[in-house]
């Protein structure tokens, strides 16, 4: 491989280190698998042998709880748990190998995307055994928690993440009480082989709502995720409380770079499809219209061209607070204690308030 080409799969691996690390990926880790890489390519070879790793620990577990001497002791128990946070593990894992540019091998994308999805599957059968598989026309995840919980939150994914990515938030949501679930929407995780964006996302929050069947949830978007749950919260009833988390005001396709044209160009199923899909990603009329109490978290270092910072999207909603967290990055990898456990408080209490 060419040195330039190396120069930037080393400058891609620095870039996504706080996203990984925001995921809950251990940074050492991460560090150790891409340290060298020669290509974008290697990136997710690299990232999908860490996982694979883990995979193969969990299977050793797993053998470890079956063997006789385990069948009478504690070991058994602990064993199973061991092998379903390994296979927890691997499931991130597998999913960060889906975020390297497409053109750098088509192939790890959908093989890695169906892994993690299978990997978090074997996760929860050991660790969460009442987590249900919940799935629709237009979505696919699981509702965690109990099953009497006060409060319901969704937590929606953005243009190249999907439902293993944002652990962290779902674990802080479960320890507050509330029942979580975690989705894949079109183009979108173990969507994204099969789907395409759809600005319309309200409606497929709609069709999750009714699989959940409650009456009230929460919300919380990261990402592009925070311009699905503001347009839903504007145009869902159902919807009670939402946060938006680095999300996006609206899109100026022009502004944006070319890797992120080139990303919003796969996932949309064209160039043409892509262009229509961010004209679409306008909040000035739909804000005003967000009745539900509004939580938009903003990091002071996000730097993602083309994105409309979030503060206008909090002067626009009549119910709306701003919490502005002054060296967040993109997604606040880098910040997760400045807003993390605040953002999750607000959420549970408001859900509970609003009883």
């Amino acid at each position: 491989m060419s040195t330039e080409s190396a120069g930037l799969a080393s400058a891609f691996a620095a870039a996504q280190l706080t996203r990984a690390t925001g995921a809950g990926l251990d940074p050492h880790a991460y560090l150790r698998a891409t340290d060298g890489v020669a290509s974008l390519g290697a990136w997710s070879e690299a990232l999908i042998r860490t996982a694979r790793q883990y995979v193969a620990r969990a299977a050793g577990q797993a053998a470890a709880a079956a063997s006789p001497v385990s069948a009478v002791s504690a070991v058994s128990a602990l064993s199973s748990v061991s092998a379903g946070e390994y296979e927890q593990a691997a499931a991130r894992w597998f999913h960060f190998a889906t975020l390297s540019p497409q053109t750098a091998d088509a192939t790890h994308h959908a093989y890695a995307a169906a892994e993690a999805d299978a990997a978090m599957g074997r996760a929860l059968a050991l660790l969460e055994p009442g987590a249900r598989r919940l799935e629709g026309p237009a979505f696919s995840g699981w509702l965690r928690g109990p099953a009497d919980a006060p409060s319901t939150v969704i937590v929606v994914p953005g243009l190249d993440s999907g439902k293993e990515e944002f652990h962290r938030v779902t674990a802080a949501l479960l320890r507050r009480g509330s029942a979580v679930f975690t989705m894949d929407g079109p183009g979108q995780g173990a969507l994204a082989a099969s789907t395409t964006l759809r600005a319309d996302y309200d409606r497929v929050i709609g069709q999750v709502i009714d699989a959940l069947a409650v009456d009230r949830v929460g919300l919380i978007g990261l990402s592009l995720g925070g311009y699905y749950v503001a347009r839903s919260a504007a145009l869902e009833p159902r919807v009670a409380a939402a946060a938006v988390v680095s999300g996006p005001h609206r899109l100026d396709w022009d502004a944006l770079p070319p890797p992120l044209q080139d990303l919003f160009t796969q996932r949309a199923g064209g160039a043409d499809a892509a262009r229509e899909f961010t004209a679409e990603v306008d909040l000035s009329a739909l804000a005003p219209r967000i009745a539900c109490p509004l939580l938009v978290v903003d990091g002071g270092e996000d730097r993602v061209p083309g994105v409309t910072n979030g503060s206008e999207l909090a002067r626009r909603a009549p119910n709306a607070t701003h919490l502005l967290i002054p060296p967040g990055d993109h997604l606040l990898g880098n910040a997760q204690p400045d807003w993390l456990p605040t953002t999750t408080d607000w959420l549970t209490t408001t859900l509970t308030r609003a009883v």
